[in-house]
Protein backbone atom coordinates (compact mmCIF):
# COMPACT_ATOMS: atom_id res chain seq x y z
CA UNK A 1 0.00 0.00 0.00
CA UNK A 2 1.23 3.36 -0.95
CA UNK A 3 1.19 6.35 1.55
CA UNK A 4 0.56 9.55 -0.35
CA UNK A 5 0.85 12.73 1.92
CA UNK A 6 -1.08 15.62 1.04
CA UNK A 7 0.31 19.30 1.40
CA UNK A 8 -2.59 21.49 2.62
CA UNK A 9 -2.95 24.40 0.21
CA UNK A 10 -2.77 28.10 1.93
CA UNK A 11 -5.30 30.55 1.16
CA UNK A 12 -3.89 33.68 0.58
CA UNK A 13 -5.22 37.13 1.51
CA UNK A 14 -6.43 38.57 -1.83
CA UNK A 15 -7.67 42.24 -2.34
CA UNK A 16 -10.62 43.13 -3.80
CA UNK A 17 -10.89 43.86 -7.56
CA UNK A 18 -14.46 44.88 -8.54
CA UNK A 19 -15.77 45.72 -4.92
CA UNK A 20 -12.37 47.87 -4.18
CA UNK A 21 -12.73 51.72 -3.15
CA UNK A 22 -9.13 52.28 -2.44
CA UNK A 23 -6.80 49.53 -3.29
CA UNK A 24 -9.04 46.71 -1.74
CA UNK A 25 -7.71 45.63 1.03
CA UNK A 26 -10.05 46.10 4.12
CA UNK A 27 -12.67 43.78 1.49
CA UNK A 28 -9.45 41.31 0.88
CA UNK A 29 -9.14 40.69 4.90
CA UNK A 30 -12.87 40.79 5.55
CA UNK A 31 -13.37 37.65 2.86
CA UNK A 32 -10.42 36.03 4.23
CA UNK A 33 -11.79 36.09 8.01
CA UNK A 34 -15.21 35.97 7.25
CA UNK A 35 -16.06 39.56 9.12
CA UNK A 36 -17.83 42.78 8.62
CA UNK A 37 -16.00 44.76 6.01
CA UNK A 38 -17.05 47.63 7.86
CA UNK A 39 -15.08 46.28 11.18
CA UNK A 40 -11.98 46.03 9.77
CA UNK A 41 -11.94 49.49 8.21
CA UNK A 42 -12.72 50.74 11.54
CA UNK A 43 -9.62 48.89 12.86
CA UNK A 44 -7.54 50.06 10.35
CA UNK A 45 -8.69 54.09 11.14
CA UNK A 46 -7.76 53.24 15.05
CA UNK A 47 -4.48 52.21 13.79
CA UNK A 48 -3.72 55.10 11.77
CA UNK A 49 -4.14 57.69 14.55
CA UNK A 50 -1.74 55.34 16.46
CA UNK A 51 1.51 56.87 14.89
CA UNK A 52 0.03 56.14 11.30
CA UNK A 53 0.79 52.16 11.60
CA UNK A 54 -3.07 51.59 9.45
CA UNK A 55 -1.45 53.91 6.62
CA UNK A 56 1.91 51.87 6.27
CA UNK A 57 0.11 48.68 7.04
CA UNK A 58 -2.60 48.93 4.77
CA UNK A 59 0.52 50.13 2.05
CA UNK A 60 2.09 46.97 2.36
CA UNK A 61 -0.56 44.68 2.03
CA UNK A 62 -1.49 46.57 -0.87
CA UNK A 63 1.89 46.06 -2.60
CA UNK A 64 2.05 42.32 -1.34
CA UNK A 65 -1.23 40.48 -1.84
CA UNK A 66 -2.26 39.82 -5.09
CA UNK A 67 -5.74 41.11 -6.64
CA UNK A 68 -8.74 38.75 -6.49
CA UNK A 69 -10.88 37.86 -9.16
CA UNK A 70 -14.14 39.18 -7.80
CA UNK A 71 -15.99 42.38 -10.09
CA UNK A 72 -19.28 43.10 -7.96
CA UNK A 73 -18.98 46.51 -7.41
CA UNK A 74 -19.27 48.36 -4.01
CA UNK A 75 -22.81 48.91 -3.05
CA UNK A 76 -23.36 53.07 -2.86
CA UNK A 77 -23.82 52.82 0.83
CA UNK A 78 -20.70 50.85 1.33
CA UNK A 79 -18.83 53.16 -0.42
CA UNK A 80 -20.22 56.24 1.35
CA UNK A 81 -19.25 54.42 4.84
CA UNK A 82 -15.64 53.97 3.40
CA UNK A 83 -15.17 57.40 2.41
CA UNK A 84 -16.36 58.72 5.69
CA UNK A 85 -13.30 56.34 7.70
CA UNK A 86 -11.05 57.65 5.31
CA UNK A 87 -11.90 61.19 6.21
CA UNK A 88 -12.11 60.37 9.61
CA UNK A 89 -8.78 58.36 9.40
CA UNK A 90 -6.40 61.44 7.56
CA UNK A 91 -8.24 63.93 10.77
CA UNK A 92 -7.08 61.38 13.51
CA UNK A 93 -3.64 60.77 11.66
CA UNK A 94 -3.10 64.73 11.64
CA UNK A 95 -4.93 65.13 15.25
CA UNK A 96 -2.14 62.44 16.42
CA UNK A 97 0.57 64.23 14.78
CA UNK A 98 0.37 67.33 15.87
CA UNK A 99 -0.33 66.22 19.55
CA UNK A 100 2.80 63.83 19.22
CA UNK A 101 5.11 65.94 17.46
CA UNK A 102 6.40 69.37 16.84
CA UNK A 103 6.16 69.36 13.40
CA UNK A 104 4.18 72.39 12.15
CA UNK A 105 0.90 72.12 10.36
CA UNK A 106 2.34 72.66 6.65
CA UNK A 107 4.26 69.25 7.24
CA UNK A 108 1.77 67.41 8.29
CA UNK A 109 -0.27 68.79 5.88
CA UNK A 110 2.43 68.20 2.84
CA UNK A 111 2.66 64.71 3.74
CA UNK A 112 -1.25 63.54 3.77
CA UNK A 113 -1.45 65.40 0.42
CA UNK A 114 1.28 63.24 -0.87
CA UNK A 115 -0.14 59.89 0.91
CA UNK A 116 -3.14 60.95 -0.93
CA UNK A 117 -1.93 61.46 -4.51
CA UNK A 118 0.59 58.38 -4.42
CA UNK A 119 -2.55 56.47 -3.45
CA UNK A 120 -4.70 57.67 -6.39
CA UNK A 121 -1.86 56.94 -8.73
CA UNK A 122 -1.70 53.50 -6.97
CA UNK A 123 -5.55 52.83 -7.78
CA UNK A 124 -5.51 53.97 -10.93
CA UNK A 125 -2.44 51.88 -12.19
CA UNK A 126 -3.84 48.93 -10.47
CA UNK A 127 -7.43 49.46 -11.93
CA UNK A 128 -6.08 50.15 -15.37
CA UNK A 129 -2.91 47.93 -15.50
CA UNK A 130 -1.19 49.45 -18.24
CA UNK A 131 -1.97 53.15 -18.22
CA UNK A 132 -2.36 53.56 -22.00
CA UNK A 133 -5.30 50.98 -21.89
CA UNK A 134 -7.20 53.73 -19.89
CA UNK A 135 -9.18 56.83 -21.03
CA UNK A 136 -8.79 60.51 -20.89
CA UNK A 137 -10.64 60.05 -17.19
CA UNK A 138 -7.61 57.85 -16.19
CA UNK A 139 -4.69 60.33 -17.65
CA UNK A 140 -6.28 63.00 -15.46
CA UNK A 141 -6.56 61.21 -12.16
CA UNK A 142 -3.01 60.15 -12.90
CA UNK A 143 -1.55 63.59 -13.54
CA UNK A 144 -3.46 64.93 -10.43
CA UNK A 145 -2.47 61.96 -8.75
CA UNK A 146 1.62 62.85 -9.45
CA UNK A 147 0.79 66.58 -8.86
CA UNK A 148 -0.34 66.50 -5.67
CA UNK A 149 3.24 63.79 -4.86
CA UNK A 150 5.23 66.84 -6.59
CA UNK A 151 3.33 69.81 -4.80
CA UNK A 152 3.73 67.78 -1.28
CA UNK A 153 7.44 67.17 -1.62
CA UNK A 154 8.01 70.24 -2.77
CA UNK A 155 6.18 71.84 0.46
CA UNK A 156 8.19 69.67 2.25
CA UNK A 157 11.79 70.12 1.14
CA UNK A 158 11.63 73.97 0.73
CA UNK A 159 9.59 74.81 3.92
CA UNK A 160 12.02 76.81 6.43
CA UNK A 161 10.63 75.68 9.69
CA UNK A 162 11.03 71.81 8.80
CA UNK A 163 13.48 69.34 9.97
CA UNK A 164 15.08 69.32 6.89
CA UNK A 165 15.73 72.39 6.94
CA UNK A 166 19.99 72.66 7.51
CA UNK A 167 20.15 70.43 4.81
CA UNK A 168 22.35 70.89 1.35
CA UNK A 169 19.23 72.71 -1.03
CA UNK A 170 20.92 70.97 -4.17
CA UNK A 171 20.83 67.05 -2.29
CA UNK A 172 16.92 67.71 -0.60
CA UNK A 173 16.23 68.36 -4.57
CA UNK A 174 17.93 64.55 -5.54
CA UNK A 175 16.67 62.98 -2.79
CA UNK A 176 12.78 64.89 -2.90
CA UNK A 177 13.05 63.79 -6.77
CA UNK A 178 14.02 59.94 -6.14
CA UNK A 179 11.95 59.65 -3.79
CA UNK A 180 8.37 60.83 -5.44
CA UNK A 181 9.81 58.79 -8.56
CA UNK A 182 9.89 55.57 -6.47
CA UNK A 183 7.05 56.40 -4.62
CA UNK A 184 4.80 56.84 -7.83
CA UNK A 185 6.52 54.24 -9.84
CA UNK A 186 5.96 51.28 -7.17
CA UNK A 187 2.94 49.86 -8.18
CA UNK A 188 4.65 49.40 -11.63
CA UNK A 189 7.32 47.62 -10.33
CA UNK A 190 5.12 45.66 -8.19
CA UNK A 191 3.52 43.99 -11.29
CA UNK A 192 6.30 44.04 -13.26
CA UNK A 193 7.67 41.29 -10.25
CA UNK A 194 4.63 39.49 -10.20
CA UNK A 195 4.36 39.08 -13.90
CA UNK A 196 7.85 38.13 -13.79
CA UNK A 197 7.23 35.51 -11.12
CA UNK A 198 4.56 33.98 -12.96
CA UNK A 199 6.61 34.24 -16.05
CA UNK A 200 8.98 32.21 -14.48
CA UNK A 201 6.52 29.32 -13.06
CA UNK A 202 5.01 28.74 -16.06
CA UNK A 203 8.40 28.28 -17.79
CA UNK A 204 9.31 25.90 -14.91
CA UNK A 205 6.17 23.85 -14.93
CA UNK A 206 6.80 23.51 -18.92
CA UNK A 207 10.11 22.04 -18.63
CA UNK A 208 8.86 19.78 -15.97
CA UNK A 209 6.24 18.80 -18.17
CA UNK A 210 8.70 18.27 -20.87
CA UNK A 211 11.28 16.46 -18.39
CA UNK A 212 8.09 13.97 -17.21
CA UNK A 213 7.11 13.91 -21.04
CA UNK A 214 10.07 12.74 -22.31
CA UNK A 215 11.17 10.00 -19.59
CA UNK A 216 7.74 8.47 -20.09
CA UNK A 217 8.42 8.07 -23.98
CA UNK A 218 11.90 6.39 -23.24
CA UNK A 219 11.05 4.38 -20.42
CA UNK A 220 7.75 3.85 -20.17
CA UNK A 221 6.33 3.64 -23.24
CA UNK A 222 8.97 1.90 -24.80
CA UNK A 223 8.55 -0.92 -21.86
CA UNK A 224 4.52 -1.08 -22.71
CA UNK A 225 5.51 -1.59 -26.45
CA UNK A 226 7.81 -4.51 -25.27
CA UNK A 227 5.30 -6.12 -23.16
CA UNK A 228 2.71 -5.61 -25.99
CA UNK A 229 5.48 -7.89 -28.09
CA UNK A 230 6.22 -10.43 -25.41
CA UNK A 231 2.45 -10.75 -24.01
CA UNK A 232 2.80 -14.77 -24.72
CA UNK A 233 5.61 -15.06 -22.21
CA UNK A 234 4.36 -14.39 -18.52
CA UNK A 235 7.87 -14.31 -17.32
CA UNK A 236 9.54 -11.65 -19.86
CA UNK A 237 6.78 -9.47 -19.02
CA UNK A 238 6.92 -10.30 -15.40
CA UNK A 239 10.41 -9.12 -15.28
CA UNK A 240 9.96 -6.19 -17.73
CA UNK A 241 7.63 -4.97 -15.41
CA UNK A 242 9.17 -4.84 -12.41
CA UNK A 243 12.73 -3.23 -14.40
CA UNK A 244 10.23 -0.50 -15.10
CA UNK A 245 8.83 -0.22 -11.79
CA UNK A 246 12.08 -0.12 -10.22
CA UNK A 247 13.52 2.39 -12.37
CA UNK A 248 10.45 4.79 -12.36
CA UNK A 249 10.70 4.52 -8.71
CA UNK A 250 14.33 5.21 -8.60
CA UNK A 251 13.22 8.47 -10.56
CA UNK A 252 10.61 9.80 -8.44
CA UNK A 253 12.31 9.13 -5.38
CA UNK A 254 16.03 9.21 -5.99
CA UNK A 255 18.85 9.11 -8.01
CA UNK A 256 19.89 5.45 -7.42
CA UNK A 257 23.28 6.17 -9.06
CA UNK A 258 24.67 7.31 -5.85
CA UNK A 259 25.93 4.26 -4.81
CA UNK A 260 29.40 5.69 -4.36
CA UNK A 261 27.35 7.90 -1.85
CA UNK A 262 25.15 5.36 -0.22
CA UNK A 263 25.21 2.33 1.34
CA UNK A 264 21.74 1.95 0.51
CA UNK A 265 21.54 3.06 -3.11
CA UNK A 266 24.17 0.44 -3.03
CA UNK A 267 22.90 -3.06 -2.18
CA UNK A 268 19.35 -1.66 -4.30
CA UNK A 269 21.96 -1.69 -7.28
CA UNK A 270 23.11 -4.61 -6.87
CA UNK A 271 19.68 -6.27 -5.76
CA UNK A 272 18.60 -4.81 -9.58
CA UNK A 273 21.63 -6.63 -11.16
CA UNK A 274 21.12 -9.62 -10.24
CA UNK A 275 16.95 -9.60 -10.97
CA UNK A 276 17.93 -8.28 -14.08
CA UNK A 277 20.50 -11.14 -14.43
CA UNK A 278 18.56 -13.91 -13.31
CA UNK A 279 15.14 -12.94 -13.74
CA UNK A 280 14.38 -13.89 -9.62
CA UNK A 281 12.21 -11.25 -8.25
CA UNK A 282 14.11 -9.54 -5.26
CA UNK A 283 12.21 -7.18 -2.99
CA UNK A 284 14.80 -4.66 -1.14
CA UNK A 285 14.24 -2.61 1.82
CA UNK A 286 16.52 -0.19 3.65
CA UNK A 287 16.29 1.30 6.76
CA UNK A 288 18.94 4.61 7.46
CA UNK A 289 22.60 4.90 5.72
CA UNK A 290 26.18 5.27 6.33
CA UNK A 291 27.36 8.97 6.65
CA UNK A 292 29.61 10.59 4.22
CA UNK A 293 32.48 11.14 6.39
CA UNK A 294 31.96 7.42 6.36
CA UNK A 295 32.54 6.60 3.14
CA UNK A 296 35.83 9.13 3.36
CA UNK A 297 37.36 6.66 5.94
CA UNK A 298 39.35 4.25 3.48
CA UNK A 299 39.17 1.34 5.76
CA UNK A 300 35.82 2.00 6.56
CA UNK A 301 34.44 2.14 3.28
CA UNK A 302 36.86 -1.43 2.54
CA UNK A 303 34.32 -2.50 5.25
CA UNK A 304 31.05 -1.50 3.24
CA UNK A 305 32.30 -2.70 0.02
CA UNK A 306 33.32 -6.18 1.72
CA UNK A 307 29.35 -5.78 2.70
CA UNK A 308 27.55 -4.69 -0.26
CA UNK A 309 29.70 -7.64 -2.38
CA UNK A 310 28.64 -10.75 -0.06
CA UNK A 311 25.27 -9.25 -0.21
CA UNK A 312 25.74 -9.70 -3.54
CA UNK A 313 27.38 -12.98 -3.70
CA UNK A 314 24.33 -14.27 -1.76
CA UNK A 315 21.56 -12.73 -3.57
CA UNK A 316 23.15 -14.82 -6.56
CA UNK A 317 23.30 -17.77 -4.32
CA UNK A 318 20.08 -17.91 -3.87
CA UNK A 319 18.97 -16.55 -7.59
CA UNK A 320 20.97 -19.15 -8.40
CA UNK A 321 20.37 -22.55 -6.23
CA UNK A 322 16.84 -21.68 -4.28
CA UNK A 323 14.61 -22.24 -6.50
CA UNK A 324 12.54 -19.38 -4.99
CA UNK A 325 10.83 -16.86 -7.37
CA UNK A 326 11.50 -14.58 -4.60
CA UNK A 327 14.35 -13.11 -2.83
CA UNK A 328 14.36 -10.33 0.22
CA UNK A 329 16.70 -8.47 0.92
CA UNK A 330 16.81 -6.40 4.13
CA UNK A 331 19.34 -3.57 5.05
CA UNK A 332 19.58 -1.71 8.31
CA UNK A 333 21.99 1.22 9.35
CA UNK A 334 21.48 1.86 12.91
CA UNK A 335 24.23 3.29 15.38
CA UNK A 336 26.58 0.20 16.14
CA UNK A 337 26.18 -1.82 12.95
CA UNK A 338 25.38 -2.34 9.94
CA UNK A 339 23.06 -5.46 8.82
CA UNK A 340 22.32 -7.00 5.86
CA UNK A 341 20.10 -9.97 5.72
CA UNK A 342 19.19 -11.95 2.21
CA UNK A 343 16.45 -14.49 3.10
CA UNK A 344 14.54 -17.19 0.44
CA UNK A 345 11.95 -19.83 0.62
CA UNK A 346 13.57 -21.91 -1.35
CA UNK A 347 14.55 -25.41 -1.08
CA UNK A 348 17.14 -24.90 1.43
CA UNK A 349 20.41 -26.77 2.53
CA UNK A 350 22.36 -28.30 5.62
CA UNK A 351 25.57 -25.73 5.97
CA UNK A 352 27.42 -28.66 7.88
CA UNK A 353 27.13 -30.66 4.83
CA UNK A 354 28.56 -28.14 2.04
CA UNK A 355 31.82 -29.76 0.35
CA UNK A 356 35.10 -27.93 1.38
CA UNK A 357 35.68 -27.40 -2.53
CA UNK A 358 32.78 -25.42 -2.88
CA UNK A 359 33.98 -21.48 -2.37
CA UNK A 360 30.90 -19.22 -2.40
CA UNK A 361 29.67 -19.38 1.18
CA UNK A 362 33.53 -20.09 2.51
CA UNK A 363 35.53 -17.49 0.64
CA UNK A 364 32.97 -15.06 -0.98
CA UNK A 365 30.85 -14.12 2.32
CA UNK A 366 32.49 -15.79 5.25
CA UNK A 367 36.28 -14.68 4.66
CA UNK A 368 35.29 -11.37 3.13
CA UNK A 369 33.08 -10.28 6.22
CA UNK A 370 35.91 -11.81 8.44
CA UNK A 371 38.30 -9.85 6.96
CA UNK A 372 37.02 -6.55 7.51
CA UNK A 373 36.38 -7.74 10.84
CA UNK A 374 32.29 -8.53 10.60
CA UNK A 375 30.53 -11.88 11.04
CA UNK A 376 28.06 -14.32 8.67
CA UNK A 377 25.54 -16.36 10.72
CA UNK A 378 23.94 -18.25 7.44
CA UNK A 379 20.65 -20.35 8.46
CA UNK A 380 18.84 -22.45 6.46
CA UNK A 381 16.82 -25.88 6.41
CA UNK A 382 16.04 -28.02 3.40
CA UNK A 383 12.38 -27.38 2.22
CA UNK A 384 12.36 -24.40 4.32
CA UNK A 385 14.77 -21.72 2.58
CA UNK A 386 17.85 -19.89 3.66
CA UNK A 387 18.93 -16.82 5.87
CA UNK A 388 21.91 -15.06 5.01
CA UNK A 389 22.73 -12.19 8.27
CA UNK A 390 26.00 -9.96 7.36
CA UNK A 391 26.85 -8.01 10.31
CA UNK A 392 29.59 -5.16 10.05
CA UNK A 393 30.47 -3.23 13.50
CA UNK A 394 30.13 0.50 12.81
CA UNK A 395 31.95 3.60 14.30
CA UNK A 396 35.50 1.74 14.01
CA UNK A 397 38.05 0.66 12.10
CA UNK A 398 37.25 -2.74 10.42
CA UNK A 399 39.40 -5.92 10.59
CA UNK A 400 42.81 -6.34 10.65
CA UNK A 401 43.39 -5.95 6.62
CA UNK A 402 42.29 -2.23 4.47
CA UNK A 403 42.81 -3.92 1.48
CA UNK A 404 39.75 -5.78 -1.22
CA UNK A 405 40.59 -8.22 -3.50
CA UNK A 406 39.73 -7.63 -7.00
CA UNK A 407 36.75 -9.34 -7.04
CA UNK A 408 35.01 -7.38 -4.81
CA UNK A 409 36.53 -4.14 -6.33
CA UNK A 410 34.46 -5.47 -9.97
CA UNK A 411 31.57 -5.87 -8.19
CA UNK A 412 30.94 -2.23 -6.19
CA UNK A 413 32.28 0.91 -6.97
CA UNK A 414 33.02 2.43 -3.63
CA UNK A 415 35.37 5.51 -3.26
Amino acid sequence: MTHVTQTPQVDRVRRRNGGKVVGGVCGGIADHLGVDVFRVRVVFVVLAALAGAGVAAYGLLWFFCPTGTDVERPAPRERRQAQGLIVIGVVALLLNGFAASSAPASTLLALVVVLGGAALVWREVDVTGVSSRGGVVTWLRLAAGAVLVVGGLVVLVTAPDTALAGMNPTLLAVLGTLFGVLLLTIPLWMRMWRTLNAERAARIRNQEREEIASHLHDSVLQTLALIQKRADQPDAVAQLARRQERELRQWLFGDQARRRESLAAAVSAVSAEVEDAYGVEIETVTVGDVTPDELRDETVSNGLQAVVAAAREALVNAAKHSGADKVDVYCEVDDDHVEVFVRDRGKGFDPDAVSQDRQGIARSIRARMERVGGSVRITSTPGRGTNVALMLPRGRRHGPSASIDSETQRTQEFS
